[in-house]
């Protein structure tokens, strides 16, 4: 269901995004570290329970992610620099939020821990494959972009149902969610790797 796939239909949308970052001088790596900024803005709202801030930082952190790929191709450079960095800051990203999430009250650790380590291990594998020859792979349930929507989802609908599900909160069952089909997505990229490698 990853909304990777979509990449490739919406990236007519960025043109007005990119000409306004080449106008202001923005380079990729900029908006790279910017999403950053915007995912620990993310985790410290969510920590604090500040919910409707916290949405708009996710919603800031996944716009300028995809971005700054964007801006790279038009302007035609592209590099493993950029890259690597760009890996670096959407998994370090990714701790700041759902660690945010989690310290905000919405789920035990343990719960947590399972979330993110599916988060951090589907991700991995997706890039590991291209570490052993077999290209990067981003297929499976669940994608970055899936989960940067569902969380978006969860904490807009948490603000009108505060109260939760079964004793916990809407953003807690997210964190289920993202244990569950993390670790499913990762055992898909994990079989698909290991029948690509020779």
């Amino acid at each position: 269901m990853t909304l990777d796939h979509f990449r490739p239909h919406v990236k007519n949308w960025f043109n007005p995004f990119i000409a306004v970052s080449m106008k202001m001088g923005l380079t990729p790596n900029i908006l790279t570290v910017g999403s950053l900024v915007a995912a620990i803005a993310a985790g410290v709202f969510f920590y604090f329970n500040y919910i409707a801030p916290a949405v708009v930082m996710v919603a800031l952190n996944a716009g300028l992610d995809a971005l700054d790929g964007a801006l790279a191709r038009a302007m035609n450079i592209q590099s493993s620099k950029g890259d690597f960095l760009d890996h670096v800051v959407d998994r370090y990203a990714d701790i700041f939020i759902i660690t945010g999430i989690i310290g905000g009250g919405n789920s035990g650790w343990l719960l947590g821990i399972f979330a993110l380590t599916g988060v951090l291990m589907s991700s991995y594998i997706g890039t590991q494959a291209q570490a052993v020859g077999a290209g990067r792979f981003y297929g499976g349930v669940l994608g970055r972009a899936d989960r940067l929507l569902l969380i978006m989802v969860a904490g807009v609908l948490t603000l009108g149902f505060p109260e939760g599900v079964l004793g916990m909160p809407l953003l807690g069952w997210l964190l289920v969610i993202f244990g569950v089909f993390g670790h499913f997505t990762a055992i898909q990229r994990f079989a698909h790797t290991w029948r690509k490698i020779q």
